[in-house]
Order: C-alpha cells, then sequence, then structure tokens
C-alpha cells in the first residue's frame, strides 16, 4: 500500500477517525487486535458465534482504522508495515482454524493458512535481507475477503442460515486468489 491517504482513508479521518484522541498511535490500534484475537478465538470454540460474530467484526475492522491512522496522521512505522498483516493474519488464521476447518471444509481452511505462513515467511525473510514488506492492495482485498467469509460463516452458524456457507466458500476461494497473487506482486 501506498504511504499516501486513500479515499477510504479519508472518509474515515471525516468519521470514524475523529473519535479516536491524538494520542492513540496507529501500532496502538494493531497491538489491540493482537491482544483481542485470543477473545475472539475463546467465543468460537464454545460456539458463542453471535458474540463472537460481533467482536471478530469489531477487530477485523481496526484493520482499516490502524492504516487509516498511519496515512492520515503521517504516523507510518516500519514496526506497523511487519506487524499489522501479521495481526491480520493471527486474526484470520485463528478463526479459520476454530470455524472453518470445523464447519466448513478442511482443504479450504488448510489452504487458507498455508498461504498466510507462506506470507508471513515472505515478510521475515525480506526483513531478515533489509527491506520492509508492507502490504499491496492484492493482499488487502485478500483481507477483506476473508473477512467476509468469516462474517458469512459466523453469520449462518449464529443464525441457523446454511444458505450462506457456499457464498462464504466462494469467498475464500477468491480470497485465496488473491493471496496467490499478491504473493507473486511482494517481489521478495
Amino acid at each position: 500500500m501506498s504511504d499516501h491517504p486513500t479515499i477510504i482513508d479519508r472518509f474515515l479521518a471525516r468519521t470514524v477517525l475523529r473519535c479516536i484522541p491524538q494520542r492513540v498511535t496507529p501500532n496502538q490500534v494493531t497491538m489491540v487486535r493482537f491482544l483481542t484475537t485470543p477473545i475472539v478465538l475463546y467465543l468460537l470454540l464454545v460456539e458463542e458465534y453471535q458474540w463472537g460474530l460481533l467482536l471478530f467484526l469489531l477487530v477485523a475492522s481496526t484493520d482499516a482504522i490502524d492504516g487509516a491512522l498511519a496515512r492520515t496522521r503521517n504516523q507510518i512505522t516500519d514496526w506497523g508495515r511487519l506487524y499489522d498483516p501479521l495481526a491480520d493474519k493471527l486474526l484470520i488464521g485463528s478463526v479459520v482454524f476454530a470455524v472453518v476447518v470445523r464447519e466448513l471444509d478442511m482443504v479450504l481452511g488448510l489452504s487458507i493458512v498455508s498461504v498466510e505462513v507462506v506470507i508471513i515467511g515472505l515478510a521475515w525473510y525480506g526483513r531478515a535481507h533489509g527491506r520492509v514488506v508492507q502490504a499491496n492492495a492484492w493482499g488487502k482485498v485478500k483481507m477483506w475477503l476473508q473477512v467476509i467469509g468469516v462474517a458469512l460463516l459466523l453469520l449462518g452458524l449464529a443464525f441457523g442460515v446454511p444458505e450462506v456457507f457456499p457464498v462464504s466458500q466462494a469467498s475464500f476461494v477468491l480470497a485465496i486468489i488473491f493471496a496467490l497473487v499478491s504473493l507473486v506482486t511482494y517481489g521478495i
């Protein structure tokens, strides 16, 4: 992603970000995502899908918030470039293990997690060789397709609407495609 604010960043700056005090940094928001992911995971493991869905959506939304904060407040850091995507992958990966593998499709779930592990490995490899690998547009689309897939799956589980499962599955398949394109475009 570019260091320049996007249209979405500017929209968030005029709405949601106004509610966030100036002393709150993007990296702090990323840390909140790291710290709340285990709570989301717990709720899903004990099959509290309604609460899990609500908290998952709140935690996933911090991905847009920390990025918009960083770009609109000129607070982009190498730490954020590395750990923001890692926080996303931890959230998605743990939810995939907790729910997708169990409720939807084991092969699909393992494919999602495998691609995420490769992306993390390449980012760490790049960092070890003096490169800071940051999220790109393909990876952002992939992340939001995963969020949609998880949200639909949890919605179906929480409210007994299995008709959304095929749409959830299709969202995950598209996410895998975007992940592969993202891998190619990282250029490590």
